[in-house]
C-alpha cells in the first residue's frame, strides 16, 4: 500500500507534459479534487465544505454519465485491493489520490486506453507522489497514472494502445509493498477522480471482473466477441464494430441461455460465450482468444490454430499477470484478457 501518493498541502503548478501550464491548485481545490471527485479547480476561497462536496459529486456524476462501455479502455493489472488502499483515504495532510491494486513484483501493467505517455519519472512528475511513474495523455482532458512501477516498457512520448503492456508492478518509492497505484484525472492533469467508478462507468471492472461492452462499441474486444460467435454458427462479419447485426446476434444468442437479452456482453454473457481452449484446438474461437492475446500484447499471427507459439503466449500471460500457468485458456484466463 501506498504511504504517500496524496495531494501536496500546497500550491503546484502541473504541465501536460506539453508545455502547457495547468491551473494553480489551491490546497482548498487540490483536497477536493482528489478526496471528493472532480472539482473545477481554483475555488474561491468562500466556497463552503458542503458545495464542495456537492459539486464534486455533481461532476464524478456527469462523467460517469457521460462514459460509455465501448471497448476503448482496459483493467491496468490484476491483483487484489489492498486494506487502506482505496481512493480518498487519509494520507496525512492530504488524500490518498487513487486506487492500490496488489500483486508481486513484475506483474505485468497496462495502459488503460489509448493515449501518450507524456510523463516517465520518478513520482510521474505530479507532486505527493513518489517511485517510478508513468502517465499517459487519452485526450480531451482525460489522463492516468501508474505509480511505484518495477520497470518500464515504453518509452517517453509513446504511442499506446488500450491493454498494451507498458510496465512492471513494484514496489519503488514510499510503500509498504509492490503494487500498481492507479489514479485517474479528468478536465486537467491533477484533478482527480475516483479510478473505480471511472472505469466501470467505461465497462471496465478495476478488481478484475468481467468487462461490460455495449451496442456501439467497436475495436478488438468486439472482434473478440465476434470470432466467438462466428464459433457458435452466427456468421458475423469480423469488421471490430458492434453494430445492430452483431448486437442482434448476441440478443438471440442470451435468449438461447435464458439470459437477459440487452445486446450487452458482461459477466452474465462471457461465462457461457468463451471456450476453454488448449493446444490442438482450431477455430473461429482460437481466433478469439489470439486478437484478445494480442490486445495484451501478445504478437500473434491470428491464425486460427492453437500451436506450440499460442501455447507459449497463453502461459507467458497468465505468469506475468500471477495466474495458474497451464496454458489452457479456461474462465478465469478469458476474464483477464477481457477485462
Amino acid at each position: 500500500m501506498c504511504r504517500s501518493c496524496a495531494a501536496p498541502t500546497g500550491p503546484n503548478e502541473l504541465s501536460a507534459g506539453a508545455g502547457r501550464p495547468l491551473q494553480w491548485l489551491s490546497r482548498r481545490g487540490l483536497l477536493a479534487g482528489l478526496g471528493l471527485g472532480a472539482l473545477t479547480v481554483g475555488l474561491s476561497a468562500g466556497t463552503s465544505a458542503a458545495g464542495e462536496a456537492g459539486a464534486g459529486a455533481a461532476a464524478e456524476a456527469a462523467v460517469a454519465v457521460a462514459a460509455a462501455r465501448n471497448g476503448a479502455w482496459a483493467g491496468p493489472a490484476q491483483g487484489r485491493f489492498p486494506a487502506g488502499g482505496h481512493y480518498g483515504a487519509p494520507r496525512g495532510g492530504g488524500s490518498h489520490a487513487g486506487q492500490d491494486v496488489s500483486n508481486s513484483t513484475g506483474t505485468a501493467v497496462y495502459a488503460a486506453a489509448a493515449g501518450t505517455v507524456i510523463r516517465r519519472s520518478w513520482g510521474g512528475g505530479l507532486p505527493g507522489r513518489t517511485g517510478n511513474g508513468l502517465v499517459i495523455s487519452h485526450g480531451g482532458g482525460q489522463y492516468t497514472y501508474y505509480g511505484h512501477l518495477s520497470a518500464y516498457r515504453v518509452g517517453l512520448n509513446a504511442t499506446v494502445s488500450a491493454g498494451q503492456r507498458i510496465a512492471d508492478m513494484g514496489a519503488t518509492g514510499n510503500v509498504t509493498g509492490p503494487h500498481l497505484h492507479f489514479e485517474t484525472h479528468t478536465g486537467a492533469l491533477g484533478t482527480t477522480v475516483n479510478p473505480v467508478s471511472f472505469l466501470a462507468a467505461r465497462g471496465v471492472d478495476l478488481a478484475g471482473g468481467w468487462s461490460r461492452i455495449d451496442p456501439g462499441a467497436s475495436g478488438a474486444t468486439v472482434v473478440v466477441i465476434q470470432h466467438l460467435m462466428n464459433q457458435r454458427g452466427y456468421g458475423l462479419v469480423v469488421d471490430g464494430a458492434y453494430g445492430s447485426v452483431s448486437a442482434d446476434a448476441v440478443k438471440r444468442f442470451q435468449r438461447s441461455k435464458g439470459l437477459v437479452a440487452d445486446g450487452q456482453v458482461g459477466p452474465a454473457t462471457w461465462p457461457v460465450l468463451v471456450y476453454t481452449l488448449r493446444q490442438g484446438g482450431s477455430g473461429s474461437h482460437v481466433r478469439a482468444l489470439q486478437t484478445a492475446l494480442n490486445r495484451r500484447s501478445a504478437g500473434l499471427v491470428v491464425d486460427g490454430g492453437f500451436g506450440s507459439v499460442t501455447t507459449s503466449a497463453v502461459r507467458t500471460y497468465q505468469s506475468v499477470n500471477r495466474l495458474v500457468v497451464d496454458g489452457e485458456a479456461g474462465p478465469v484466463t478469458w476474464r483477464a484478457l477481457t477485462g
